[in-house]
């Protein structure tokens, strides 16, 4: 059998017509509508010769690598059952195909979470296959969503009647040949999402998370690409490992001629020992394709998160939070004068941050006593809240459930409730520990609280779900616990939210260090960054937003002065890298000048006067030559009306910055390119602005020409920003 199945722009061919697990052709552009007789001629055109000194018949690469099949390379399987059934040689069962748009074979039965989430119109393959001789049964998931979105997932089963031990099992898809570079992301707290590129060479590229979550250095998206590849051109093929505890990413090009990339949840030894019977699910494996270059996948990821039932529908709310006004130092007449404040300006969520709960007057103490602190808040929160919702506001809500202080009752009185290897505690970190949700009474403990503080109290609507420290010898019953700690914090999640319908939830994690499509599907944005700083911002945000849609990053206006660089902005710069995301603010506002909080007031309206196309059109970057400048934008689908940031990073080698262009936009319309009204424009070097700039009427010029010419920038100083709006002239 041959499968096909092509959606949007993608094609993915699977050949099953031998014995042994069917192999994928082909995963990338789209092939259109091949005759019949073209796929056969299309596997036998890809078989690759048998070679000297090598095997005696072709080496193809299946959908697991296996060492039976002649492949040398990472191995898609690795475990043992007492150092026995070490190697694997599956044969195929079955092979279902699930194609509403036109394809064969039986309809794969699939759960209704996981059609929600693959969404209309998905095709599906699912291939059973077996080893009897190790006593082992593997299941293969494909998916390919409408938008092209291609997800594979591993279920192996173990058949025989002793214990088999899991120590890898990983997805892996072929790149072709002309997939010559590789990109990915690194980072630290407060500088996430740094991306790094280099030639693709022999051997393998390995990025692993041991952090026990997704962490700050992950790479949401591991692209091998053609040479040159940048935003806009260049073809492109991407993984994301979908997993927020411990996880590989790998890009393995062989000397015999394969490439491949894949991902896969990394596992300590003796982590996963499957009993007679159970079964291992790996994470999913997102992959995606693009002609594009970079803007191509993300076009791809954010059109089918949009399409997700869970994603966020209704406008995403102006936030404030009040962690960097007021710290641990709670007052209620103080926070509510915060709260008039936010009022003014136009915010639509006000979040109380850390330090509402028993004895947290500082980070050293308190976590897991998930009690309203009756000292500081002597009529507890409700004032507060009611204060906050009279002015129109939603009321969230700051926790970190998954951590404890050894100062605080819960681990005075449970010890035992901790990740810890036997006879030891791990190290400290931000004076906590993990409380082990894999314990059944340490769960329903935690449950319970959380349900108490939701259901007693009347409209708190969201919560900024934060995870401070990695998950060092993190240790369950004498065992490994991160990949059982996971799953438990995705069940919490998921219980939390169906007894609380409409809860919204934060993914915040030190800033940006779990931010994965997994954590995702049970939380409706993720906090990018602890660090505001407007230019450290532009990167991270640029970067995240590879992955994910700008209303699913949390991008909030810091104050003057950064917390974490302690570097100076003003307003203007702040709040044009703000503007795209899910908006908000991070700033004492009580006590700036009345100057300051008209200019703010007119940011935040035009934030929600473009918002449903920030959070609606497609993303796009622009590539320029000068590193000194960075250019980025949103652009309707229908590409009437569009939105663009050109910010200076530093000075440049050239006194006058070259034309930035304007990508995205119809080439046969006409489009009137100048600032939006109600916002002071930056700061300029030179003594008059371009002609263009200068006349309140702006430029028009047809799409053709400002994606192939641009427009010629102003002078701008170091560190400002200049925002443009584009409309369709008619």
């Amino acid at each position: 059998m041959i499968v096909h199945l092509r959606r949007a722009r993608t094609s993915l061919v699977l050949d099953a017509r031998g014995p042994g697990l069917p192999r994928i052709v082909h995963w990338g552009a789209d092939l259109g509508p091949l005759p019949a007789g073209d796929l056969p001629a299309l596997i036998d055109a890809t078989v690759p010769p048998v070679v000297p000194s090598s095997f005696d018949a072709p080496t193809v690469l299946s959908l697991l690598p296996e060492a039976s099949a002649g492949w040398s390379g990472r191995p898609g399987l690795a475990g043992h059952r007492d150092g026995r059934d070490w190697s694997t040689a599956f044969r195929l069962d079955t092979l279902d195909v699930d194609d509403p748009r036109g394809g064969g074979g039986e309809a794969v039965r699939v759960s209704e979470r996981d059609r929600d989430h693959d969404g209309a119109g998905a095709a599906r393959v699912t291939v059973r296959a077996a080893d009897p001789g190790a006593g082992l049964s593997l299941t293969v998931e494909i998916t390919l969503s409408a938008a092209g979105l291609l997800t594979v997932r591993h279920r192996l089963r173990n058949d025989g009647d002793r214990p088999y031990e899991v120590r890898e099992l990983t997805p892996v898809l072929p790149v072709p040949a002309v997939a010559t570079e590789l990109l990915d992301l690194s980072g630290r707290w407060c500088r996430e999402r740094a991306p790094q590129r280099h030639p693709w060479p022999m051997g393998a590229w390995v990025r692993e998370g041991r952090h026990g979550r997704t962490g700050h250095d992950a790479t949401l998206l591991l692209v091998a690409g053609t040479p040159g590849f940048g935003f806009g051109h260049g073809e492109t093929w991407a993984v994301h490992t979908a997993w927020s505890g411990d996880h590989v990413t790998v890009a393995e090009r062989r000397p015999t001629g394969e490439a491949t990339l894949g991902g896969g949840e990394l596992l300590v030894p003796g982590e996963i020992l499957l009993g007679p019977g159970e079964e291992y699910a790996t994470p999913l494996l997102y992959a995606v394709h693009s002609i594009d270059g970079l803007d191509g996948l993300s076009d791809v990821l954010h059109t089918h998160l949009r399409a997700r039932p869970e994603h966020p529908r209704g406008p995403r709310p102006v936030t404030l939070n009040v962690w960097e006004a007021v710290y641990f130092d709670h007052d209620l007449d103080r926070l509510k004068g915060l709260a008039d404040r936010a009022a003014e300006v136009g915010v639509e969520r006000f979040v109380l941050d850390d330090g509402w709960f028993r004895g947290r007057r500082h980070d050293r103490a308190g976590l897991g006593d998930w009690w309203v602190d009756d000292d500081v808040w002597p009529d507890g929160l409700q004032p507060l809240i009611d204060h906050v919702r009279g002015h129109g506001m939603q009321f969230g809500l700051w926790v970190e459930p998954e951590m404890v202080n050894p100062d605080s009752d819960l681990f005075r009185a449970h010890p035992d409730w901790v990740l810890q290897a036997p006879g030891r505690l791990p190290p400290e970190w931000r004076h906590q520990q993990v409380l082990d949700l894999a314990h059944p009474d340490a769960y329903a403990h935690l449950l319970d609280r959380l349900d108490a503080v939701l259901r007693e109290h009347d409209g708190i609507a969201y919560l900024k779900w934060d995870h401070n420290r990695d998950l060092t010898e993190a240790g369950h019953a004498g065992r490994p616990g991160v990949h059982a700690q996971t799953l438990a914090v995705y069940r919490l999640l998921d219980e939390l939210r169906a007894r609380h319908p409409g809860l919204e939830i934060e993914s915040c994690s030190s800033g940006g260090a779990r931010a994965d499509l997994e954590i995702l599907r049970r939380t409706d944005r993720v906090w990018a960054s602890d660090c505001n700083d407007a230019l450290e911002r532009l990167s991270i945000q640029r970067w995240t937003g590879l992955l994910l849609p700008p209303e699913l990053i949390g991008t909030h206006i810091g104050p003057e002065r950064s917390h974490t660089t302690h570097r100076v902005h003003d307003l203007g710069f702040r709040a044009v890298t703000a503007l795209f995301g899910h908006h908000g603010i991070e700033w004492d506002i009580s006590g700036i000048s009345a100057t300051e909080r008209i200019e703010l007031a007119a940011w935040v309206a035009l934030h929600k006067r473009l918002r449903p196309l920030l959070h609606g059109g497609r993303v796009v970057r622009v590539d320029h030559p000068d590193p000194a400048v960075q250019a980025h934008g949103v652009v309707a689908h229908d590409r009437s009306h569009a939105v663009y940031a050109v910010s200076r990073l530093a000075t440049s080698a050239a006194q006058v910055p070259g034309a930035v262009r304007l990508p995205g936009l119809d080439p046969s319309r006409r489009y009137l390119v100048r600032p939006p009204a109600g916002v002071p424009e930056p700061a300029l070097l030179e003594l008059a602005p371009p002609g263009w700039l200068a006349s309140d009427g702006g430029v028009t010029l047809s799409g053709a020409v400002l994606a192939s010419v641009g427009v010629q920038l102003p002078a701008l100083h170091p560190e400002q920003a200049l925002l443009l709006e584009v409309t369709a002239a008619g």
